[in-house]
């Protein structure tokens, strides 16, 4: 789904929406069955309301996770970039093209004196500094980068979903789940 089509409030979520999210968030390769049942609803109705998160653009895609190291991409960086002038047309090149190297597993459009935060995965610290020669310090919208190396990354939770305002935690609920 595009991002333009992403929701651009909050949508409506009973529990049960919330709990096959959370489900998905854990595992996205669930089965449809096994779905089914963790939720407590029948397999025709999981199906639907899976698909009916997805049309309403709560769920957004299914992915692989692969491990960097393992496809020779061991050294992690968070590059700070500032641009050098505010031209809509630089901005709209520099967004359209940093997400589409290879190198890029993230850009993050950001307030204060950076203006947007990359994420990038390269083979070794030469690839890395040649990487910000060929992409950063010779792209004319660009004028200050700070490069940060990467030693650990900590995958943070994609839920748990918030319970609506004025419920009670489902952990907290007698009998629930």
């Amino acid at each position: 789904m595009a991002p333009s089509t992403f929701p651009q409030q909050p949508v409506d979520l009973d529990a049960v929406d919330r709990r096959i999210i959370q489900e998905l968030v854990n595992d996205a390769r669930i089965s449809n069955a096994l779905l089914a049942q963790r939720t407590g609803i029948a397999p025709s109705t999981a199906l639907l309301r899976t698909r009916a998160l997805v049309e309403r653009g709560v769920l957004t895609g299914y992915h692989a996770e692969v491990s960097l190291p393992a496809v020779g991409r061991s050294v992690q960086a968070l590059i700070s970039v500032r641009l050098r002038v505010h031209d809509r047309v630089l901005i709209d090149n520099f967004t359209q093209k940093m997400p589409q190297l290879p190198e890029v597993l993230s850009m993050f459009h950001t307030s204060g004196v950076t203006d947007y935060l990359l994420h990038i995965a390269v083979s070794s610290t030469e690839a890395l500094r040649d990487w910000v020669l060929d992409n950063l310090a010779t792209d004319e919208s660009v004028g200050h980068t700070e490069t940060t190396l990467v030693f650990g990354h900590h995958k943070g939770q994609g839920g748990p979903i918030p319970e609506e305002p004025g419920q009670v935690p489902a952990e907290h609920r007698a009998g629930t789940l």
